[in-house]
């Protein structure tokens, strides 16, 4: 069967055993250490993807993935809800009402916002029924002031069920300072809990009992919360269907409150894998001294080859081939290993924690009591072509050298 004599001459360089057992061990810790970058990058790339994941469900399971409001509270929010279910991309509609101010309980305060929703409806718009570790959605009755807070706020207070807490909201007046505070009573009636921040910084009250709080009257909200179904598309239909409203409606989304976190996030992502690339990096350049001691072992034959009538070409191509055989096999090793960890990153953590004996992730102390992984192809596809080119090119210079080998000079001395 016809084979290219570089690819021939090159493969069988790759399995044959050296004379010099030194660079076969270069070669080998080449291979490894790119081996160990590719599965390096592709299981914490997939760890950061499936902790996006899961802040993205539990954040924005909560707030609103967009909104519409007029300039003044409605009353006409049925109507306006199911305008909005009629839209294009949007999944569910519900009223809401937002309004910041401090919570205080036996001489301790706390900022906090506070969504006055309609327990008919939330359910639609978020996920807060299935958070609830204690009390009943149903439990927010208008006239009662009851309040569902977050379980790091009950615990920062000591609260339970039934227990009383004041609302502090800041109302703007005539008076010298112009603003004053307008204070609220209110019963605990639920504790949630969605392993973030939120938990300490939100809390929820009947829409009613928040349009008192405001001095606005029982019906009025002030606008209908969105559920969209593409989290990205939600600025184009919230401004979309604000302007089918009417000129006095406006909009925001989820970007724009929430932009921030997870514009760190996919920044942290970024850099850590361009971090992580500098260990594929190591293992290129480990190519690199690899070939150019091979190349000095094999002076000899490379003489020999020039003068049966080899090409420059041909045998700079030897040596490419030898460099990218070890850069695709380990590049292949790293990539079926960091899938297969990938795809199975909470076993291995739950095995970790077993043989050690302590837990490595407790949900006393982070969001989340498991390693969260979500496997995509197109970071694989990019982890490996990077290490694939990357080696490709670390075999460019090592070959050029042996191209330019004067056969008389290197067979002077045999």
């Amino acid at each position: 069967m016809f084979r290219p004599l570089s690819l021939y001459i090159g493969s069988r360089y790759t399995r044959a055993k050296r004379r010099n057992h030194y660079i076969s061990f270069i070669s080998l810790s080449s291979m490894i250490g790119l081996a160990l970058g590719v599965l390096s990058m592709i299981v914490v790339l997939s760890v950061m993807n499936g902790f996006q994941r899961e802040m993205s469900a539990r954040i924005l399971g909560l707030v609103p993935h967009a909104m519409v409001f007029a300039s003044e509270p409605s009353t006409q929010w049925l109507s306006q809800m199911e305008r909005a279910e009629q839209a294009p991309g949007v999944v569910a509609a519900a009223p809401l009402t937002e309004l910041e101010g401090m919570l205080s309980y036996k001489g301790t305060m706390q900022p906090i916002q506070v969504h006055g929703i309609d327990p008919a409806y939330e359910p639609a718009v978020s996920i807060i029924g299935s958070r609830l570790i204690a009390g009943e959605l149903d439990d927010l009755e208008p006239g009662r002031f009851g309040v569902i807070v977050g379980l790091m706020t009950a615990r920062r207070f000591g609260l339970s069920v039934g227990d009383k807490l004041t609302l502090i909201v800041p109302e703007a007046s005539s008076a010298a300072g112009g603003v004053t505070p307008r204070l609220q009573r209110l019963t605990v009636v639920g504790v949630f809990k969605v392993g973030a921040e939120l938990d300490g910084s939100l809390a929820m009250i009947h829409r009613a009992d928040a349009a008192r709080i405001l001095r606005w009257g029982e019906q009025a909200v002030e606008g209908v919360r969105l559920k969209v179904d593409d989290l990205y598309q939600a600025p184009v239909i919230a401004r979309n269907l604000a302007g089918a409203l009417g000129e006095t409606f406006a909009a925001n989304d989820w970007t724009q409150t929430q932009g921030s976190l997870f514009s760190a996030m996919k920044m942290e992502k970024t850099m850590i894998g361009l971090l992580l690339m500098l260990i594929i990096a190591v293992a290129a350049f480990n190519i690199i001294a690899t070939l150019i001691m091979v190349v000095a072992d094999k002076r000899a034959d490379i003489a020999i080859l020039r003068t049966l009538g080899a090409t420059p070409g041909q045998i700079m191509a030897v040596f490419v081939v030898q460099g990218s055989i070890i850069g695709f096999t380990g590049t292949l090793l790293g990539g079926v290993l960091g899938v297969l960890t990938a795809l199975n990153v909470s076993e291995v953590v739950g095995w970790l924690e077993r043989l050690s004996g302590q837990a490595i992730f407790s949900s006393d102390v982070y969001f989340i009591s498991t390693l969260p992984s979500e496997l995509r192809s197109s970071d694989v596809a990019l982890v490996s072509i990077a290490a694939l080119a990357m080696s490709f090119l670390a075999t460019l210079y090592p070959a050029w050298r042996a191209a330019q080998t004067s056969p008389a000079e290197a067979l002077r001395y045999e």
